[in-house]
């Protein structure tokens, strides 16, 4: 028995758990009546002297272990295969776990049940019943999981049930492959909006001329299929051995920071509904329509963790572009709170990206997107170093108070030495920032709209709604 990758490849078989003997373990109740049966009618014919009672006796013990032997063999001579589609689905969406059998004995096997583990969040254990599949033959099952939460869930491993067409033997094993299920926070498509201080993913200003005094100056790359073959530089397409290409355009790519607060100490509640929740889900959206129109993204958090590493940190385009945006929605799917007390990593994390590049997290023509928790005056102040004139930094801001239902007494903000929250909002918004308060049941795209609309350092609150700019 063998179990399969997640695409159908042949994997591993099932742990033999102890070989014959642990198949001797799984004899079944009628099993070991049968043994004991024929053991007893042995001794008496034995003492009586009846050989016709001793082959009787014989057959009933020798049967349980002749079912034993079969299993112990058929075990190995079948195959299972698992199909996850998709491997990676947002909170609440479902996907498809496909299981295949597959008998490649030359004998048919009895009655089998089909069993997969799987985590109590993604739904009921699944078991399927099958009632004998012919030598060569095939069986296919399937079944659907939905979590509401984000995270990462093993589906396995396979669990086999066999037993003989007697009833007298039942071998369960497990096969040793498994499959991992990723749920990436929900996503929420965000209206098309141009903040102040930003540039456009490609636009007028998103392409350079090299600069190409002569021949020798020409900066050449590789060859790529659909390339115009009067571009081919064939002198250094001598000197590397393979087709260059002259560059004579080179892409630029707006960048843009999106930047998550997973300080513990910054949110309360916990939970699909809960301030942190909103936040990771409203930053993977953010990520998400900032890669669709064109932008450099990079994912960075308050403990000053970048993703991607590669390429300065930022999405490079292309086939690498997809897989850094795959791994920054992993990343999502699994943060969670850091026990970090402030925001000096991330601060120096943006300005020393920044510093002389003109694409820092917001200087130049970077942008900044930013989703923070609750402030105190020193991250008040922190978070207004990071936003550099001249760039667009746009701030999310959430209030543990307006999430968990409290009201904000004034008692309790001063004894907290948190300032009350149109105060931090104020104090980014001074700094240079287009500062927003989000509160609990306003839909981040009509936040997104308003931010969009909102010149910096005006004041943008949950009720403010402006119109199309």
């Amino acid at each position: 028995m063998s179990a399969g990758a997640p695409h159908g490849a042949g994997g591993r078989g099932p742990e033999d758990g102890g070989g014959l003997r642990a198949s001797l373990s799984g004899l079944t109740t009628r099993g070991r009546s049968f043994l004991a049966a024929g053991i007893a009618a042995g001794l008496c014919a034995y003492v009586l002297g009846q050989s016709e009672l001793l082959r009787v006796g014989l057959l009933l013990a020798v049967l349980p272990l002749l079912c034993v032997l079969a299993l112990h063999r058929t075990r190995h001579r079948v195959s299972g295969t698992r199909r996850l589609t998709p491997m990676r689905v947002p909170a609440g969406s479902e996907a498809r776990v496909q299981l295949r059998l597959d008998n490649t004995s030359r004998m048919p096997t009895g009655l089998l049940m089909l069993q997969d583990r799987v985590p109590y969040v993604l739904g009921p254990r699944p078991r399927f019943v099958l009632d004998r599949v012919e030598p060569g033959g095939r069986r296919e099952v399937s079944y659907r999981v939905r979590s509401d939460l984000r995270g990462r869930y093993p589906l396995g491993p396979l669990q086999l049930r066999l037993t003989d067409p007697f009833g007298l033997v039942e071998l369960t094993r497990s096969f040793s492959a498994y499959d991992t299920l990723t749920v990436i926070p929900r996503t929420e498509a965000l209206p098309l909006v141009r903040f102040t201080g930003e540039s456009s993913g490609y636009g007028d200003g998103s392409r350079r001329s090299l600069a190409l005094a002569g021949e020798d100056d020409v900066i050449p790359r590789g060859y790529r299929r659909g390339d115009d073959l009067r571009r081919v530089h064939w002198r250094s397409t001598a000197r590397y051995g393979e087709l260059m290409v002259r560059r004579e355009e080179q892409p630029q790519r707006s960048r843009a920071t999106v930047l998550l607060d997973t300080r513990r100490l910054a949110y309360e509640g916990a939970g699909p509904d809960s301030a942190f929740e909103w936040a990771v889900s409203a930053a993977a959206s953010a990520l998400v329509h900032l890669l669709e129109q064109g932008f450099s993204v990079r994912l960075l958090t308050d403990t000053g963790d970048c993703v991607p590493r590669e390429g300065g940190g930022f999405t490079s385009g292309g086939q690498e572009s997809a897989e850094a945006a795959g791994l920054m929605m992993d990343t999502l799917a699994v943060v969670g709170h850091s026990d970090g007390a402030g925001l000096s990593r991330a601060c120096d994390a943006v300005r020393s990206n920044g510093a002389g590049s003109g694409f820092g997290g917001a200087g130049g023509d970077g942008l900044l997107i930013a989703f923070f928790g609750d402030l105190d005056d020193v991250q008040t102040g922190l978070a207004a170093k990071m936003c550099r004139r001249g760039g667009g930094a746009v701030a999310f801001v959430l209030d543990s108070a307006d999430w968990s239902g409290r009201p904000p007494g004034l008692a309790s903000v001063m004894a907290q030495g948190l300032p009350l929250l149109e105060e931090r909002l104020a104090g980014l918004r001074d700094a240079g920032w287009t500062a927003l308060a989000a509160p609990p049941g306003v839909p981040f795209g009509e936040l997104w709209r308003q931010a969009g609309n909102a010149p910096i350092g005006a004041a943008g609150g949950s009720g403010s709604a402006g119109g199309w700019g």
